[in-house]
């Protein structure tokens, strides 16, 4: 792993995130099967999650849940027995949900089943073909050109048959019942950012939240992606309608390349807000994904019918970065900088979601402020400096703005403003204009 300099709070916490990557990355992953059992009891170990299985053949929505695969081994062995495709090596050799195959071929049957990126011949392409029936092997372009003509033994040990689909769930209950919706997947191989560092951020995430006191009850899904996520909405979406105010789908979260979110489908609900306010203090350079142009799980939230408040967030978008879908996307690419980042993005977007609230003010014209000890009672050419963001945010107070607007309005993030509000709210100044995300 990759290392950065940061506080040593956020230096630890790093280290801890890292050490789970590290732990999580050998498993081989796939929208069914024990990989995703194995990745949810390790992270049972630090969070009681409920893992649920829903059977193959199961109705969710247009879709149906398919047979669950598991893989043992799989190679490819020229005539002199060199394996020159091994799975045991890096499990994005073999094309997800491969049925078996043991035969012999030639090197142009071979080619037939081989997939490899010639713009990037070091890696290991990651391919998949769950709807399908076939077999296939992924290789580095470099190797593929050294391929000798002759016979080549095919092997891939694997089973497709009835079985479930497998998920992990955490709620964690607040004050109210109105929700916020974390949701992130779990069904890729061998990849560190586009795979585990959403799974692990999401992790830290939830241990911080049960040790806080919370407003709003925090639902945390691991989900294999698509399927899975059709799958929970075919279970809970009426529950997730009514309840849920924000949500965000995460993903791609440990590289230290950049910040970035994948809007709603019309970019105007809380959950977009909250991520543009959080996004334009944590780094303003953040790059901002429209709906369209394919996607994530927001595609299945966001969907008519479904219309929840939510949108992705990412360090470097998944599909927008070269390493995206390789094996270059290793434990080198994240950092645990990288991934203290992505936690602190989540944390902060949380912290304005728990704080928000719209205040009114109660005077008519400027409030004194010297007398209830909020104003230097010497008055100097500085002096009002110190109090220049605490008589901002009350010119804003008008209780049609609420702290996100006033964060925008005068250029200081949520939480350095909501100190502020409970100051002047102590002091008898402002008042709480009540209000839900729901209205």
């Amino acid at each position: 792993m990759n290392k950065g300099k940061e506080s040593s709070e956020m230096s630890e916490l790093g280290t801890e995130m890292g050490s789970l990557i590290e732990e999580l990355f050998p498993i081989c992953r796939s929208i069914t099967g024990d990989g995703v059992r194995e990745t949810l009891s390790i992270i049972k170990q630090h969070i009681p999650i409920t893992i649920h299985e829903v059977k193959s053949g199961t109705k969710v929505f247009d879709w149906e849940i398919p047979d669950e695969w598991n893989i043992r081994d799989a190679y490819v062995e020229d005539e002199q027995g060199n394996r020159v495709i091994d799975f045991k090596k890096s499990n994005l050799h073999v094309v997800g949900y491969s049925v078996p195959v043991d035969k012999w071929v030639t090197l142009a049957e071979l080619q037939e089943h081989l997939h490899s990126l010639p713009d990037q011949p070091n890696a290991i392409p990651y391919v998949t073909s769950y709807y399908k029936k076939r077999w296939g092997f992924c290789i580095a372009h470099k190797d593929r050109l050294n391929l000798k003509d002759g016979k080549y033994r095919v092997v891939i040990d694997s089973t497709l048959e009835p079985g479930s689909l497998t998920y992990g769930e955490y709620i964690i209950p607040g004050e109210t019942e109105e929700e916020v919706f974390l949701s992130t997947y779990i069904c890729h191989p061998s990849m560190a950012n586009n795979e585990l560092s959403g799974p692990v951020v999401a992790t830290f995430i939830a241990r911080w939240l049960q040790s806080n006191p919370r407003k709003y009850t925090y639902r945390l899904v691991f989900i294999p992606e698509t399927i899975g996520s059709l799958t929970y909405l075919s279970k809970h979406l009426d529950t997730l309608r009514k309840q849920v105010v924000v949500g965000f789908n995460l993903s791609c979260l440990g590289d230290d390349k950049a910040y970035s979110y994948k809007t709603s489908r019309y970019g105007n609900t809380m959950a977009d807000k909250i991520a543009r306010n959080v996004l334009s203090f944590v780094d303003p350079n953040y790059v901002k994904y429209p709906f369209l142009g394919g996607g994530s799980d927001e595609r299945q939230y966001c969907s008519p019918g479904v219309d929840l408040p939510l949108v992705t967030l990412c360090r470097s978008k998944y599909g927008h970065y070269p390493e995206y879908h390789t094996s270059l996307d290793n434990l080198d690419f994240v950092s645990e900088k990288g991934l203290s980042g992505g936690y602190n993005l989540v944390r902060n977007c949380i912290f304005a979601i728990e704080h928000n609230k719209t205040y009114q003010g109660i005077c008519i014209g400027e409030p004194q402020l010297g007398k209830r000890g909020l104003y230097p009672d010497v008055s100097t050419k500085t002096s009002g400096g110190s109090v220049e963001t605490m008589m901002d945010f009350i010119a804003y107070a008008d209780g049609t703005n609420d702290l996100l607007d006033i964060s925008e309005i005068i250029h200081k993030p949520v939480w350095e403003i909501v100190p502020i509000a409970e100051r002047l709210y102590d002091a008898g100044l402002i008042k709480e204009v009540k209000g839900s995300y729901h209205e």
